[in-house]
């Protein structure tokens, strides 16, 4: 059977397939993002008989709808929205929704005697010989009225000219654009395959872009559940947003989705921003226990999982579970808390966090556990701050994730999170790797690893000052302003045999300490700088930091993971220096999560 069939439409009749919504363009809600150059220059080119490239559809099966209705069996377009928008604008005149969720008009005039296309300005508006909007003509009903007010506004205009260019600017009605229809009986994952190989830019089109096209196909329910996905990312982001898209967007004011969203105008909060992909991987684990984005296409298109065929009688059931899920997400009780448990677990600001689908599962997983009843919110919690930082620590939710998820979401549903989560820890987080493998995992000079953000999070969480800091805690600098600084300076390691990065910037060489600590350093080695605060707690007079008392040295230095033999260190001992660094703090790890 054949994947897909290609035909031509005339512009005036694809204008047509859209109006009657036999075509389903799911970005019309959106901003359009094309500037009106590039509306302007598609005029051109259909006017020049130019191709302007093929528009790919995929076919969706009909579905009944609230009040009895069924929707018809659309073509969702899934490249050419952009195109198909600017069309709607120019030719037909509609107006398309701007950045501010407002409905305005783009305007292109065409001179008809030098065969000019150009946006719409006051000064093009006000000369005779330019027509100021061609959607005027494409919808005048009497275009030989038209054509006789242009010549008494222009005597001077040569008419036969004017004539042949007025009706090869009526032949763009008439311009045949390519459309390559893909076959309804196609999984995601082959129609994402044909799409990269058809697209000349080869821009992948990921199921999320599918799973909200297809959401939108669902009448005035489904454009408005796609809103909320969208409003809620853009909101979160863009909390100052929420005024124009409640004043503009009034067919989705009129909805309780916007009050549900309503809070994040106040939202100040930027630790879990998801994008409209997260959400519908959240929706997935929580309405359909299916980590894969293409498996909830499946499943609003009717499809069942065991027998593949469609069952449109699964369709409305599918959209009740999507939308009772995305209530869930957007809530704001149960986001806010979400994010308090993340924080608990120290990972307090975003560049902590390096993995969203470590936050996508675990916030799913924090969804799942409030409908056990048999959990309190202490077990709760726990649970999910343990999970959050064993998939930070594994790479759960790295490389092919989505299949993970599955088994993940389906094992707890089976033997129970916290017996699941027990069973994973004996497996990945065994003696082996708290004394092996996460010591080696920390041999890297990326500060942004999850390793060494964990141990960062579980200095937050244990309430760990900073390094040679008596009061000022890590938590503190994090959020305010503090120092990533080497514990045996760069310049000294570049001048004692260590001129590579990959020596001198290795993570167990970095620490937190608050910038005053750091320029007291400065370059000095540390037999140097320990030996002036011992001095300093001899004496009470400080030179550096705070600390006068060998005790509470002793504990800072333990707090920052770092060796006791610390005023020994030289170039000489370098690297027994890193390795014990990296001993220490993956013992630093071990007990904090073992307290999570």
């Amino acid at each position: 059977m054949a994947k897909y069939s290609v035909t031509q439409s005339a512009v005036t009749q694809l204008l047509a397939d859209v109006k009657g919504e036999k075509i389903a363009i799911p970005e019309l809600q959106r901003p359009f993002v094309w500037d009106s150059v590039k509306v302007r220059d598609l005029m051109d080119s259909l006017y020049k008989g130019y191709p302007v490239g093929y528009l790919i559809t995929w076919q969706s099966v009909g579905a009944k709808l609230k009040g009895g209705h069924v929707a018809a069996h659309q073509q969702i377009l899934i490249d050419g929205q952009q195109r198909i928008t600017a069309l709607r604008a120019a030719v037909a005149g509609l107006p398309v929704v701007n950045k501010r969720y407002k409905s305005v008009r783009i305007k292109i005039a065409f001179n008809p005697i030098t065969e000019e296309f150009a946006t719409l300005t006051p000064v093009l508006d006000k000369n005779p010989q330019w027509i100021s909007d061609i959607s005027d003509f494409f919808n005048s009903t009497s275009p030989l009225s038209f054509a006789r007010h242009y010549l008494t506004a222009n005597p001077e205009a040569d008419e036969q000219t004017f004539e042949t260019n007025l009706g090869r600017l009526e032949g763009i009605k008439n311009s045949q654009i390519g459309i390559i229809a893909l076959a309804d009986e196609l999984d995601v994952e082959t129609v994402s395959e044909i799409f990269i190989r058809i697209n000349s830019k080869g821009v992948p089109l990921s199921s999320a872009d599918f799973a909200m096209s297809k959401i939108a196909t669902y009448g005035d329910r489904g454009r408005n559940i796609r809103k909320l996905i969208d409003y809620f990312c853009h909101l979160a982001v863009a909390p100052h947003a929420f005024g124009d898209i409640k004043e503009n967007d009034t067919e989705f004011a009129a909805t309780p989705f916007l009050h549900a969203i309503s809070w994040l105008k106040d939202d100040a909060e930027d630790l879990y921003d998801p994008a409209y992909s997260d959400i519908i991987r959240v929706a997935g684990l929580v309405g359909f226990s299916r980590g894969k984005a293409s498996s909830i296409v499946s499943e609003l298109s009717g499809r069942d999982p065991e027998t593949r065929k469609v069952d449109e009688a699964r369709i409305p059931i599918a959209y009740d579970r999507l939308e009772g899920a995305l209530l869930q997400i957007v809530n704001k009780y149960n986001f806010e808390n979400f994010l308090l448990t993340i924080k608990s677990a120290g990972f307090i600001t975003t560049g902590m966090v390096n993995s969203k689908n470590a936050l996508n599962f675990a916030y799913a997983l924090f969804l799942r556990l409030r409908a056990d009843k048999g959990l309190s919110d202490g077990d709760r919690k726990h649970i999910v701050k343990r999970w959050f930082v064993m998939s930070m620590l594994t790479g759960r939710h790295s490389g092919s994730f989505e299949s993970t998820w599955e088994q993940d979401i389906r094992r707890i549903g089976e033997q129970g999170a916290a017996n699941y989560l027990k069973q994973i820890e004996q497996s990945e987080l065994s003696d082996a790797f708290w004394a092996v493998t996460l010591p080696n995992n920390l041999e890297t000079t990326s500060t942004v690893s999850p390793f060494f953000q964990t141990f960062l999070a579980a200095q937050v969480a244990t309430g760990a000052r900073g390094f040679l800091s008596k009061g000022v805690t890590v938590a503190a600098m994090h959020q305010q302003s503090g120092d990533i600084h080497h514990i045996v300076p760069k310049d000294y390691l570049i001048k004692n045999g260590y001129p590579d990065r990959g020596d001198y910037n290795q993570v167990a060489n970095f620490t937190l300490t608050e910038t005053a600590v750091n320029i007291a350093i400065s370059n000095k080695p540390p037999t140097t700088y320990m030996s002036e605060v011992a001095d300093q707690i001899a004496s009470g007079v400080l030179k550096l930091g705070e600390i006068t008392d060998a005790t509470d040295l002793a504990r800072s230095l333990s707090e920052s993971a770092v060796p006791d033999f610390l005023s020994e260190v030289t170039a000489g001992n370098y690297r027994e220096f890193l390795a014990e660094r990296r001993r220490l703090m993956a013992s630093v790890i071990r007990d904090y999560y073992q307290a999570l």
